[in-house]
């Protein structure tokens, strides 16, 4: 089987959610000596970004993308051991919560899973997340972003807090902050300060790939 072909059945195991497929060709293509970070980008990222688009255009849901995620991560598991690390360039590390208040976390959940999938560093911190933990965690990971999202008016203005307690601090510019969630406009993005917004996971991911240059 030729690299490329081996690529285009990887790709379609992850969209056809079948990790046993996933893991037995990423298999292959380590006996095939083929770099790791090749079948990475070529076959499990073209997949997530075939799910991606699957996703934008309401033919997948959250329990196909999840599903989908599963099975590159299948594949990821096999193919993380042969990885030569310092082929993949630094990621871009994304500290995600909901901010406090808020136990509503689909939408959050579904933004990890794809960036994540996309390569990113992720550190959720999960639902109802103290103000003060987006930053101590941004800090202790040395993050290049910090995301908040929210479901519910009344915690909106939690998000314009974090801004204002990074400048206040005077680390403000060391973060690029991206916000999103039902209630959250571009609009009241650009009002609180934030750097980025988001309506969806899909456009999360394109948004912190062309912030950071590593759009494909």
């Amino acid at each position: 089987m030729s690299k490329e072909a081996l690529f285009k059945d990887i790709a379609n195991a992850v969209v056809d959610m079948d990790a046993d497929s996933s893991t037995r060709l990423c298999q292959t293509s380590i006996e095939q000596r083929i770099a790791p970070y090749e079948t990475i980008t070529g076959g499990l990222m073209e997949g997530m970004k075939e799910v991606s688009r699957l996703y934008e255009e309401e033919e997948y849901f959250l329990p196909e993308v999840l599903m989908s995620s599963e099975a590159m991560n299948a594949g990821l598991d096999v193919l993380n051991p042969h990885l030569d690390k310092s082929s993949m360039g630094q990621p871009i590390k994304v500290v995600i919560g909901v901010v406090e208040g808020d136990t509503h976390d689909i939408g959050k959940n579904l933004v990890r899973i794809m960036t994540e999938s996309s390569g990113m560093e992720i550190y959720d911190l999960g639902r109802d997340v103290p103000l003060e933990k987006f930053i101590s965690k941004a800090e202790e990971v040395d993050a290049d972003v910090i995301a908040m999202s929210t479901l519910m008016t009344s915690t909106m203005d939690g998000m314009k807090e974090v801004i204002d307690r990074l400048k206040q601090r005077n680390i403000r510019d060391k973060y690029k902050v991206m916000v999103g969630g039902g209630p959250i406009s571009p609009r009241f993005a650009q009002r609180i300060g934030a750097d980025l917004y988001s309506k969806d996971a899909a456009e999360a991911v394109r948004t912190l790939k062309t912030t950071f240059g590593k759009e494909q």
